[in-house]
């Protein structure tokens, strides 16, 4: 009897603890005040477009099509709120991809500055309806104010992002970066760099540079179509970076990299003569050690490449680097979706591979 009375009790007594917050108890907050990182331009036709509003008339339609993901795009923020819930609304109706989950295509993640001073991962916001998506990232925080960072969806545009308090909190700007850490690392690549295939938007190498580097980064990953074109070159140096990082051999063969990186490098540096450029290798197809024509692949398009570098050097131009990609991924073959686009084991590898050089180039302009 005594178990029956304690089990019809129950829900009476969690009721009274868990009382979730309803739609007139939370504050929302429009991220767009905060100060959103990653937009390298102003004047666009969507506030979280990745290119100008007026690059429609100046660049492929697929370029401009995929520039209207929020790929790279994030917010940090300050409070003390125990509970934190995130609201976005998508553009596209298309959630997921078959090999990337929706969490990564058209999710929110949630990252926290530990006592430490370093990024944690903390929540990820699961999107599950077209167009608006409302959910709790995290309840339960011990009082304390901590600053925030919230990432946007890779492959899928929003049109408003909002962040959620219970009601009587605050939420604030967060403090502005050190001077010497204010421009940004500029990306520029094909469907890796654009985000394919993490699960969540806080794990694409850029998103995982920006942390460890404390610097805002610009994506302009454009799946399927980094293709070093002269217009993209022409937008690209209007943008004032720490560095410019060309990653774009996944989507040019060899004939394509002689006939374009070079004419890509001198006009940037037309307009930004003292800039680093990091030159990317194409990294190893995960099946190549077997399938011969990919393996074909990888090293035909890095000997044209090197042979850029070559001749740029040649011509006196200064401030090139350069990145080979025989290991970006590791050699185990356990880095990838599909012998091209990496898992989360292989944007952490290709991280760590790309920080080996950025790390000095960063060092000397601070």
């Amino acid at each position: 009897m005594p178990i029956r009375v304690f089990r019809a009790m129950l829900p009476v007594f969690f009721s009274v603890l868990v009382v979730p917050l309803t739609a007139q108890d939370i504050k929302w907050h429009d991220i767009k005040p905060l100060g959103v990182e990653g937009r390298g331009f102003d004047k666009t036709s969507v506030f979280f477009d990745r290119l100008p509003a007026a690059a429609e008339k100046l660049v492929r339609s697929p370029v401009w099509s995929l520039s209207r993901h929020s790929a790279g795009m994030c917010v940090r923020f300050v409070t003390g709120a125990t509970t934190l819930h995130a609201r976005w609304t998508l553009r596209s109706e298309r959630l997921a991809m078959p090999h990337m989950p929706a969490t990564g295509v058209s999710g929110v993640d949630l990252y926290v500055r530990d006592n430490r001073g370093r990024w944690r991962w903390l929540a990820c916001g699961r999107p599950t309806q077209f167009p608006t998506n409302s959910v709790r990232l995290v309840t339960g925080i011990p009082a304390g104010r901590r600053e925030f960072l919230l990432y946007l969806p890779l492959y899928n545009g929003v049109t408003a992002v909002e962040v959620g308090t219970p009601a009587g909190t605050s939420l604030d700007k967060a403090p502005a970066r050190p001077a010497s850490h204010r421009k940004p690392i500029l990306f520029y690549g094909t469907s890796i760099t654009h985000g394919a295939c993490a699960s969540r938007p806080g794990m694409p190498h850029p998103a995982i540079l920006g942390r460890r580097f404390e610097r805002p980064v610009i994506n302009l990953g454009f799946s399927g179509n980094g293709r070093m074109e002269i217009e993209l070159a022409d937008l690209l140096a209007t943008l004032d970076p720490v560095v410019y990082v060309l990653d774009c051999l996944p989507n040019m063969d060899a004939r394509a990299v002689a006939r374009r990186v070079e004419p890509f490098v001198h006009r940037l540096r037309k307009s930004r003569p003292k800039t680093p450029i990091l030159l990317v290798e194409d990294r190893s197809y995960a099946d190549s050690f077997l399938v011969t024509s990919k393996r074909k692949r990888n090293l035909d398009s890095r000997r044209a490449l090197k042979a850029a570098w070559d001749n740029l050097k040649k011509a006196g131009v200064g401030g090139l680097h350069y990145l080979e990609g025989e290991h970006l991924l590791g050699d185990d073959g356990e880095a990838t979706v599909d012998s091209s686009h990496p898992t989360d084991l292989g944007f952490v590898r290709q991280a760590e591979a790309f920080a080996r050089v950025l790390g000095p180039i960063l060092k000397a302009t601070e």
